[in-house]
């Protein structure tokens, strides 16, 4: 047995104590072991994005949230070192990534994070992790819950050009304006700014809404109403169209239904995968949708993993090089981590239709 398998193997074994003695369901025997797994941030990680270096993808970064008073955002390398931090943020939730927004006649990729506490966003230019928002950007102004939690980016991409705009959820709210949507754009002296041009989202009421993902090149957001389900609706604010597409997943997880992340295997096709959080595992559903409905959603899987009660995860089907060639899954665990999986080892998980 080669070292590292030896050390990936404690880790796992870990993990299934961890569970145990939590008093969620165990990890299971056969649960993937993650390829690589992070050090460790100072409080608690959540959620984490893939931040794709497009002229060295080997070269590609995971931003991930250390969700406390204090902490901050986390930039790894693909073997899992922190490479670089910003710390000191008033409880950071979640954190997606946008490519090429105009900020004073440069284009910047920048990461953008929920700062709860606060109650704004904060957007950082990558892979530098400059501040570029004057300090924060508002959120939920004159609501009585303004706890930003989770967020999404949707790129609008026509003959006119492009624009960005981050769906932002709370801890709690109203059904039906649960979550805000913010167009970002720059300033003429180099910050950014945002503005709200769309309310929409219904809420069950039965815990809340955290987190929240994109298909950009479909159009659709989704989000997860904790112990409900998966909410569908359009990704474009100009549609004026807040009707709910789909409502799905509701009976395929133990408790929580948490994080949200979507692998692309062509234009329209691939999966959407949902951290099963108190299982351990994470269930799957094809993107295009069941039988020539793209609204409609057939559990093709629910799988297991070494994270231990996973909140956020993200995925990329681009080949990252080395021990990644179909892309990875990153999902965040318990014990101040992130698991790295290599695609391969999930999609034959996935052809066995495990779990289904």
């Amino acid at each position: 047995m080669n070292k590292k398998l030896a050390i990936l193997i404690i880790i796992a074994s870990a993990a299934m104590m961890t569970a145990c003695s939590s008093g969620l369901a165990p990890v299971a025997a056969d649960a993937i072991v993650p390829t690589v797994v992070t050090e460790q941030t100072e409080f608690d990680t959540d959620d984490p994005a893939i931040w794709i270096n497009t002229a060295d993808p080997a070269k590609s970064l995971i931003v991930g949230t250390d969700k406390e008073v204090g902490g901050g955002l986390y930039l790894y390398d693909l073997q899992g070192k922190i490479v670089n931090k910003v710390t000191g943020l008033q409880r950071p939730n979640n954190v997606d990534i946008a490519y090429g927004l105009d900020l004073n006649g440069r284009k910047v990729d920048i990461a953008i994070t929920t700062e709860r506490k606060a109650h704004t966003i904060r957007v950082y230019t990558l892979p530098d992790l400059k501040s570029v928002d004057n300090g924060g950007i508002p959120v939920f102004e004159g609501e009585e819950n303004r706890d930003g939690m989770g967020i999404a980016i949707y790129t609008k991409r026509d003959s006119s050009g492009s624009a960005i705009y981050a769906i932002v959820g709370r801890k709690s709210g109203p059904s039906g304006s649960y979550l805000w949507q913010y167009k970002i754009s720059g300033n003429a002296d180099g910050s950014v700014k945002g503005e709200v041009v769309r309310k929409f989202g219904t809420y069950s009421g039965k815990k809340e809404i955290e987190a929240i993902a994109v298909d950009n090149e479909l159009g659709y957001v989704y989000y997860s109403d904790e112990q409900s389900g998966i909410r569908k609706y359009y990704a474009d604010p100009e549609r004026n169209d807040n009707k709910e597409l789909a409502f799905f997943g509701q009976q395929d997880t133990k408790s929580d239904h948490e994080g949200i992340a979507i692998y692309k295997t062509g234009d329209s096709t691939g999966y959407i995968l949902l951290s099963n959080q108190q299982n351990n595992s994470f269930v799957v559903y094809p993107r295009e949708g069941t039988n020539g409905n793209p609204n409609a959603y057939k559990k093709l899987a629910d799988f297991p993993v070494s994270a231990v009660e996973c909140d956020g995860a993200e995925a990329t089907s681009l080949d990252l090089g080395g021990e990644f060639p179909k892309g990875m899954l990153v999902a965040m665990s318990n014990g101040k981590v992130f698991h790295y999986y290599d695609w391969n080892l999930i999609q034959k998980r996935i052809d066995q239709g495990e779990g289904r």
